[in-house]
C-alpha cells in the first residue's frame, strides 16, 4: 500500500498489545499455564483498514469480525493475517463466510452446521472448514448458542460431517459489573469441554472465550482463545450500540443487553 502503515499508529497499537499479551502472560502465570497456548484475536469491527494494516504491522497475526457484510470490503486490503468470524453467522450469508474467513466461531445450530458443510464441500474441497460450537452455558436468552445438553446431544452428529474440523467450544461471559463474577460461566465451558472430549476425544481442545472486560478470568479458566477489542483499539467511534461488544452479538432476534464500553 502506498506509503505503508504510519509509524505512530503502529507504535501506539504495538504498545497496545504488548499491553495485553502481558496480562495474559500473567494470567497464564497464576493458572500455571503456557501463554503460548493462548490465541489474541483481535476484534476489529469498525475499525478501518488503514489501521488494520497498521495493527498487522504491530503484530497482530488473527483479526476478528463480527459481521459478513463488514469484513467482505475489508479482508482483500489487510493482507497477512488470519481470520475469525466472531459473531452470529446468518444462513444467506454462509457461502461468503466460507469464502472469506479462516476460523468460523459462532456456529449455534446443526441446521448451520449443515449448511456449512455442503458449501465447504464446494467452496474448498479437501479443506474441511475449522469451527468452534457457541454454547450458551448460561441459558440466557439474549445470546444465541447451544444449551449445554443440545450440544452433547448434538455433538456426534457434528464431528461426523465431512467438511467441517469441529475445533472446540466458544462462549459469551455474563453480563456482569466485576470480571470475577464471570468466572463460573468459564469453568462451566471448560468441565463441559472436558466432557465432551471423554466421550469423542475427536473433538477439538480450543475453548474461545473472554473480552476486554473479562478475558484474565477466561484464561485463568483455560482459554486457548480471547476475542479482544477495546483494549486493543479503543472505544470504538459512536460508542459500542446495546450488547454491541468485543466478541458475538447475541442474535438477530434477541433482546441486547447494556454492557459496558471500557
Amino acid at each position: 500500500m502506498p506509503g505503508g502503515p504510519d509509524p505512530a499508529e503502529v507504535a501506539a497499537l504495538a504498545a497496545a498489545r504488548a499491553a495485553v499479551t502481558t496480562r495474559i502472560a500473567d494470567a497464564c502465570a497464576r493458572a500455571g499455564r503456557d501463554p503460548a497456548g493462548v490465541t489474541l484475536v483481535a476484534v476489529s469491527k469498525t475499525v478501518p483498514p488503514e489501521r488494520l494494516r497498521a495493527a498487522v504491522a504491530a503484530g497482530h497475526d488473527v483479526l476478528g469480525e463480527n459481521r459478513v457484510q463488514e469484513a467482505a470490503p475489508k479482508i482483500p486490503l489487510v493482507p497477512g493475517p488470519r481470520w475469525h468470524l466472531v459473531g452470529p453467522l446468518q444462513a444467506n450469508k454462509a457461502r461468503r463466510a466460507v469464502e472469506l474467513f479462516d476460523v468460523l466461531e459462532a456456529v449455534d445450530s446443526v441446521e448451520l452446521a449443515r449448511r456449512l458443510d455442503r458449501l465447504a464441500g464446494d467452496v474448498r474441497p479437501g479443506r474441511p472448514m475449522p469451527v468452534l460450537l457457541q454454547v450458551n452455558v448460561d441459558a440466557d436468552p439474549s445470546k444465541a448458542g447451544f444449551a449445554p445438553a443440545a450440544v452433547e446431544a448434538a455433538v456426534a452428529t457434528l464431528l461426523a460431517l465431512p467438511n467441517l474440523a469441529v475445533r472446540g467450544l466458544m462462549t459469551i461471559g455474563r453480563l456482569v459489573e466485576v470480571a470475577e463474577e464471570a468466572r463460573p460461566t468459564f469453568a462451566a465451558l471448560r468441565a463441559l469441554a472436558g466432557e465432551l472430549r471423554a466421550r469423542w476425544p475427536v473433538l477439538g481442545a480450543d475453548l474461545s472465550m473472554g473480552m476486554t472486560d473479562d478475558f484474565e478470568v477466561a484464561v485463568e479458566e483455560g482459554a486457548t482463545i480471547v476475542r479482544v477489542g477495546r483494549a486493543l483499539f479503543g472505544a470504538r467511534p459512536a460508542g459500542p450500540r446495546p450488547g454491541d461488544e468485543d466478541g458475538p452479538d447475541p442474535g438477530p432476534h434477541s433482546p441486547r443487553p447494556l454492557r459496558s464500553a471500557g
